[in-house]
């Protein structure tokens, strides 16, 4: 088959990942084996091929946003068959058994693998996935529009719920990209007004469009104090500046696996009246099912971008440019 593979971590212009041809893996005992139909592409992707998420499996094939048919079952696999559609997410492995699987904070778990960081993903035309770990997809949502769903989509979820919105509430997103822009559907549809600070100026016309209440630059104030904010931008300077728009008791949640360098806080002016920071930390598999649940029920859909497989370098380098609003997605060209 061919693939995607990481030859070594750097800027993506510079060529980290290569097209290359690798054997059609083997489901294990536990896995389902998917001849991939669609995989997003998401800024995690980025951050591996970079390298600033260090290197956990070298030749690593990116995608963790996979839309896949079941074309082989391992022997262990029950409830699958070939032909069946499912979902692949960045959260591939845990142990089950530590203190954070028992509580259901499986997200924590110090065991934890991800799907195109520990083990290849879809950028390519066949990847495995554990059957437990895969998701079974809604009606109605074709290959290209479902596949930002299962990481942008999901972990857009969670950083919502961190923020702990209260209902009716006055939301801030930073940066919108595809899992912003997900997230923003559901809180609309869950009564919120949301501000948009972003800098590509059709990022704001797609935030507005979607039912925004305003959308304007990062660094400028958003009209009215929020209640809680999201940072899905991995710029550590926005921090002090989101931490300053929130109303007293606000919480920000940052969204990113990797975010640049948090410069010094001012307490007064950014922490102080009980306003709260959290962070976000992939996601669990409940998030996923209650995520594409909500998904069907408000009608969540993703602002695509195709790409052929053969151009998977140039979509990351049109995402790192912010070359387009939404997700961009990989279909592919190979046959």
């Amino acid at each position: 088959m061919r693939a995607w593979s990481m030859v070594a971590p750097g800027p993506v212009e510079e060529g980290s990942l290569r097209l290359v041809r690798k054997p059609v893996p083997s489901p294990g005992d536990d896995e389902l084996l998917l001849r991939v139909r669609a995989c997003g592409v998401c800024r995690t992707d980025l951050h591996v091929a970079e390298g600033d998420l260090p290197v956990h499996r070298p030749g690593v094939t990116p995608g963790h946003e996979v839309v896949g048919e079941v074309a082989g079952l391992g022997a262990a696999v029950r409830g699958f068959a070939p032909g069946d559609r499912v979902g692949v997410a960045w959260l591939r492995r845990t142990d089950g058994t530590c203190v954070y699987c028992r509580r259901g904070a499986e997200n924590l778990c110090p065991a934890s693998r991800y799907t195109g960081w520990d083990a290849d993903g879809g950028y390519a035309q066949y990847t495995t996935v554990p059957a437990a770990f895969a998701h079974r997809l809604p009606d109605g949502l074709d290959d290209v529009t479902a596949a930002p769903l299962l990481c942008a989509g999901i972990i857009g979820h969670r950083a919502l719920r961190r923020a702990a919105l209260p209902p009716g509430g006055r939301l801030g997103l930073y940066g919108f990209g595809g899992s912003a822009h997900l997230c923003a559907q559901v809180a609309l549809a869950e009564g919120a007004t949301v501000h948009v600070m972003t800098r590509g100026a059709d990022s704001r016309r797609l935030a507005l469009a979607l039912g925004a209440a305003s959308a304007q630059d990062p660094y400028t104030p958003p009209p009215e104090p929020l209640d809680s904010a999201i940072l899905f931008a991995p710029a550590g300077e926005l921090v002090p500046v989101a931490l300053r728009a929130l109303d007293r008791g606000g919480i920000l949640a940052v969204a990113g696996i990797h975010l640049s360098d948090v410069p010094p806080l001012r307490y007064e002016s950014e922490l102080f009246y009980e306003k709260e920071l959290r962070s976000v930390t992939s996601s669990t598999r409940q998030d996923g099912r209650e995520f594409l649940t909500l998904a069907a029920r408000y009608g969540v859909r993703a602002t695509t971008h195709t790409y052929p497989l053969t151009r998977a370098d140039e979509a990351l380098m049109d995402l790192k440019a912010g070359r387009f609003d939404g997700a961009a997605v990989l279909v592919d060209d190979l046959g």
